[in-house]
């Protein structure tokens, strides 16, 4: 079942084109993950998606609606994104950031309901940031407050979640927490999960679905096994890849990896790929 695609997506900033014609289907009660080399377009997916940024032409369409035609609120109240480098302002309490994610539920003067206190309330327990409710976010680590972030998007109470590299500058263990908790509110309630990863193995081992991106075009779409292969990889990053087996998942992963010789390649493909673990090459 597809609840949410892209019909001839084109996005760009000022007259530089960075997506064109895109055409995507998010699977519903799916982890879609999207990878591909620095600039291609990932981020700017999400976000034209979710109507942070306008589109130059084309559609988005979510349930059988253009998303342009609806309220923010309202969209709000079925789609929540967590940015790749979100803030908060200086002094806030996790809850109270966490309670951010009623606003498309509030009236009036803003003042929370008693269903919007459980709902935070929910939110926190789920994430396991309840003990951390009065405590100042910036005094969390890094793996604290990301798990606080999915706390506010989770208040939301929204069906789709989207996600812009959610394990950026946590180290490995604090990486899998995250992923994990994405992974178990998927299974246990039927989240829709897109997210951007630079990991491929990451990508691979918890997605139900892949998309491959170039240049803000579609390489590839479809399972891990489709996807993860030498070929698609030597389009979408340059590199001759040795893929293999995840004991652990029997998902594809990439083991190893060259630069492919003479082919059109530079810095930012370089520093763009993850091997095994999340270490940056």
């Amino acid at each position: 079942m597809v609840r949410l695609r892209t019909k001839d997506l084109s996005i760009g900033y000022g007259e530089r084109l960075i997506v064109n014609g895109l055409n995507v289907e998010i699977p519903d009660h799916q982890i879609t993950t999207i990878i591909g080399s620095n600039g291609c377009g990932k981020s700017t997916l999400l976000k034209a998606i979710t109507r942070i940024i306008p589109h130059q032409s084309g559609t988005v369409i979510l349930d059988g609606e253009n998303i342009i035609k609806g309220s923010t609120k309202e969209l709000a109240k079925k789609m929540a994104i967590l940015p790749q480098t979100p803030e908060s302002a200086s002094g806030l309490t996790v809850g109270e950031l966490v309670s951010y994610g009623r606003f498309p539920y509030q009236k009036g003067f803003g003042r929370l309901t008693k269903k919007d206190y459980e709902a935070i309330d929910w939110a926190l327990e789920v994430t396991g940031t309840k003990d951390f409710k009065y405590r100042p976010v910036d005094s969390l680590s890094g793996g604290q407050r990301q798990r606080v972030w999915i706390a506010m998007a989770l208040a939301q109470e929204t069906e789709i979640i989207f996600l812009d590299e959610p394990t950026t500058y946590l180290d490995m263990a604090h990486q899998l927490e995250v992923l994990e908790l994405l992974q178990k509110l998927n299974v246990e309630q039927g989240r829709t999960i897109v997210m951007v990863l630079h990991d491929l193995n990451q990508a691979a081992r918890f997605a139900d679905y892949m998309i491959a991106l170039k240049g803000g075009e579609i390489v590839k779409a479809g399972g891990c096994e489709e996807v993860i292969n030498r070929e698609v990889l030597k389009k979408v990053f340059s590199i001759d890849a040795e893929i293999g087996r995840d004991p652990r998942t029997n998902k594809p992963m990439c083991i190893t990896y060259n630069l492919l010789k003479g082919e059109e390649n530079d810095e930012e493909i370089t520093h763009s790929i993850y091997a095994v673990g999340g270490a940056r090459y």
